[in-house]
């Protein structure tokens, strides 16, 4: 009757005769491809994080250089608006010189 395997049993069999673990070349390549697998999936995992990292660096300087633009944009409007303020005024001063003249000439 052959002992079922539990959940900390190694995957190698044991020689029968010996008692000795079978380190035949299927066992071991039974072995070995999950520990590639393995492998594999922790440098694709090692590259996603490095990813994640770069992508959240990146995010945060275009996050600044958002609220930079952003001020810029508003110290801008409000040039806009108080060089319309201006326009306004210097044409209302035009107006009252203008009228001026008028009154000077009859």
């Amino acid at each position: 009757m052959k002992a079922e395997k539990g959940l900390f049993d190694d995957d190698i069999s044991k020689d029968a005769s010996s008692g000795r673990p079978d380190l035949s070349e299927q066992n071991i390549n039974r072995e070995a491809l999950p520990l590639d697998r393995l492998k594999n999936l922790e440098e694709k995992i090692t590259v996603a994080v490095e990813r994640v990292k770069a992508l959240k660096e990146e995010k945060n300087l275009l996050e600044k250089k958002i609220k930079e633009l952003e001020t810029i944009l508003n110290e801008k409007n409000q040039e806009i608006e108080w060089m319309r303020s201006e326009k306004n005024s210097i044409g209302n001063q035009l107006e009252e010189l203008l009228q001026e003249l008028d009154t000077l000439e009859i």
